[in-house]
């Protein structure tokens, strides 16, 4: 069974700017991703991940970032996102997250962006049943 794949998106990641009064680069790039997930509607693939802010992913250093997750599935947090040029490659990333049983894309069908920009591969969770 395949499930469904949850985005999620450091909404307190700065990005490359300063300290501002404007809204954090990251909110913005969760902005971003709803946008163009409204735009490209789930007529495209049947529904397509969920989409989930949260605050801090604790990784400052190559932010903005994001992760996509599901049960049973791989986790990916990618890194060095732009607010303005990579919501739709984290989307359709998510998309194909989804569509995948393991949560394992084909790495040569990752946009681009993605692939260079993996900041880390986090096998599923397994829990053992206790006797």
């Amino acid at each position: 069974m395949i499930s469904c794949s949850t985005l999620y998106v450091c909404t307190t990641c700065r990005g490359s700017e300063a300290a501002t009064d404007a809204p954090r680069a990251g909110a913005r790039l969760l902005a971003a991703v709803e946008r163009e997930s409204l735009e490209r509607g789930s007529a495209e693939t049947g529904g397509g991940p969920a989409i989930v802010g949260v605050e801090c992913l604790s990784n400052c250093s190559r932010s903005c970032s994001a992760a996509v997750a599901a049960p049973g599935k791989w986790t990916y947090v990618i890194g060095n996102l732009d607010p303005d040029r990579h919501a739709a490659d984290i989307l359709a990333f998510a998309r194909q997250h989804s569509g995948h049983e393991q949560g394992l894309p084909v790495w040569r069908e990752r946009p681009e962006h993605i692939r260079k920009n993996t900041i880390a591969r986090v096998p599923p969770i397994l829990f053992k049943e206790q006797s």
